[in-house]
């Protein structure tokens, strides 16, 4: 252990000596230390300079290079004789960007600038994010997936396919960042609402890491993306001479389970217990699966599950402030019963159990219609798993029109990836019934949205976007070992905390994106909040239980801590926003010496 390592305590927890940056990877080089006007040493397996160090991203500045720097480091004449900031570098990418007309132009021409220069690149996008966001994911990422193969240029991940099995360890050992802290994994069976896209679902993991960067701070050299490629079932793809994948129908069942297995063992034994795992865009008969089947084992989120619910029920918490009533006094309706419409409904009655003491059972009377009609008993023995807790007493309802009549609900909410879907008909039955109705068509891309804002007045439009940066960031900060329900819920609640009275006055239920950044600490603070509050009483449970003096008392201690969600990085700050703040990545650039 190093003199600058941090200690550990004989359970095994984490303790900071000293107040941790970027998240608590190991600052090795004092590169997130260090101030804007001190200096730092360009490493990368020597002193970078010369050519290779306009050539690496990590530290590429492009003119922004001082004259001091271009002696120093060997790159006068490299670069022409202008020296120019890193705003104006900004001001001139925008200015270049808008000049294309077509939006995945837009995406190649991001894509190669975090190629070559990575800090212009996150301070671009956060400096302009409410425009570019639609430019580095949804929905453009789509379309790039969907030409991934065509579009590819060099590698931004890891591709772990078939061909890989029995050495995934060895596989994750070749990508050169040792310090992960959060991995975004696809198979790219259901991506967006564009279906199976093979290996080419790698835009995935890519856009949703650089949202975690630029939208929750999390260091660029902690993120790794991947794609776990079983196949693909797209007859288009295995005929398309420049697809990037097997060319094989997807592998299922053990085949399938042991290739994931062998994963997760490898990303634990790699990197150890505290790296999130996020399982993105995963097909609804492997997503349930392996959110269960690894939730007690590693730290794993599904943002289509779990992400999706939390953002909706911020939303739907703040619009009870302009339609009124509490979330037990509202009638819920979904199109769509697949990962994110059960899981928001999930999480809605997990929280309406929490406000009125009501069992689950009771809360759970919400209603969903999926491509057979309204989910009710009767259809009990066909349903999937995940939808039979969401079956009520109710005559068979064949279409979304005829559910609303039957219903009345005050919400509708729309996740079936089936575009426009929210007729006029169907929204002028919601205004019929409901003074003010609440209509959230969360779908994407935009082609596979319900409805446009347009056709449907909605106050604004629900984005994952909103809470997963900041809920990764709070479980880094807190050195979380499992994620927790009631993490999700504190999620949704700090997020609507943040739509002030203004925004409600305009009819706004989510607050400003331009605030991203701050919304995303002041979640990350009461997700971090959670995590020591649930230590706290599972420590207390193991004093009770005299865990530690079992025979095996390391193991049976932590047995229970993998059911809580446990924060580990002690001691706990006392300001955790402005713990969450001060962990953030800045993109500005470093003087080098």
């Amino acid at each position: 252990m190093t003199a600058n390592a941090p200690s550990t305590s004989s359970s095994g927890i984490e303790i900071d000596s000293n107040s941790s940056v970027a998240g608590g990877v190991e600052d090795v080089y004092g590169e997130d230390t260090a101030t804007e006007d001190q200096f730092i040493t360009p490493w990368t397996v020597s002193v970078a300079s010369g050519y290779p160090l306009l050539r690496d991203p990590r530290y590429n500045k492009g003119l922004a290079f001082s004259d001091k720097e271009r002696d120093a480091h060997f790159v006068r004449g490299l670069l022409p004789p202008v020296v120019i900031g890193q705003d104006l570098q900004v001001k001139k990418m925008m200015h270049n960007m808008r000049q294309y007309q077509v939006p995945l132009q837009r995406y190649m021409a991001m894509m190669d600038l975090q190629e070559r220069n990575e800090r212009l690149f996150y301070k671009l996008l956060i400096d302009n994010v409410e425009e570019l966001l639609p430019v580095v994911y949804t929905p453009t990422v789509g379309e790039a997936c969907q030409k991934y193969g065509s579009i590819f240029r060099q590698p931004q991940g890891l591709f772990i396919s078939l061909k890989e099995k029995g050495k995934i360890l060895e596989v994750l050992k070749n990508w050169p960042e040792k310090k992960i802290q959060v991995i975004v994994v696809t198979d790219g069976e259901r991506i967006l609402g564009l279906g199976d896209l093979g290996c080419q679902g790698m835009g995935i993991p890519v856009g949703k890491l650089s949202l975690y960067t630029a939208l929750g701070g999390i260091r660029p050299s902690a993120c790794l993306p991947v794609t776990i490629d079983v196949g693909t079932n797209n007859e288009q793809l295995l005929h398309d001479e420049f697809y990037i994948g097997l060319r094989r129908k997807r592998a299922t069942g053990q085949e399938y389970a042991e290739l994931m297995d062998e994963f997760m063992s490898a990303v634990k034994q790699n990197y150890g217990e505290k790296v999130l795992i996020q399982f993105e865009d995963f097909a609804n008969h492997n997503a349930f699966d392996l959110l269960e089947k690894y939730g007690s084992t590693h730290l794993v989120f599904n943002d289509d599950i779990q992400g999706t619910a939390s953002v909706v029920l911020a939303g739907l918490m703040a619009a009870l402030n302009l339609v009124g009533g509490t979330l037990a006094e509202h009638r819920f309706l979904f199109l769509g019963a697949g990962e994110a419409g059960t899981g928001i409904a999930e999480l809605i009655a997990l929280e309406m159990s929490k406000q009125t003491g009501a069992p689950l059972e009771e809360t759970r009377k919400i209603w969903l219609v999926d491509s057979k009609g309204l989910i009710v008993r009767s259809r009990m023995d066909s349903l999937q798993h995940f939808k039979r807790g969401l079956g009520h007493e109710h005559e068979p309802v064949k279409n979304l029109l005829d559910a609303v009549k039957a219903i009345r609900p005050t919400v509708l909410i729309g996740s079936s990836g089936a575009g426009r879907t929210f007729t006029k008909e169907v929204v002028e039955a919601m205004a019929s019934y409901n003074e003010k109705p609440v209509i959230l068509a969360l779908s994407n891309p935009t082609s596979q949205s319900e409805c446009t804002a347009e056709e449907a007045y909605k106050w604004s439009q629900a984005n994952n976007a909103y809470i997963f940066p900041g809920f990764g960031l709070g479980l880094i900060i807190s050195g979380a070992i499992r994620v927790h329900d009631d993490m999700l819920l504190a999620a949704s609640e700090a997020l609507a905390t943040q739509v002030s009275q203004e925004n409600l006055d305009n009819g706004l239920i989510y607050p400003p994106f331009a605030n991203i950044r701050k919304i995303s600490a002041h979640i990350a603070a009461r997700v971090a909040a959670k995590a020591y509050e649930l230590g706290t009483i599972v420590l207390r449970l193991s004093n009770v239980l005299n865990l530690q003096e079992s025979c095996n008392p390391l193991s049976e201690y932590f047995a229970v801590l993998s059911l809580t969600g446990l924060a580990t990085r002690l001691p706990q700050p006392r300001n955790l926003v402005e713990y969450a703040e001060s962990c953030m990545y800045s993109p500005n650039y470093h003087n080098y010496r």
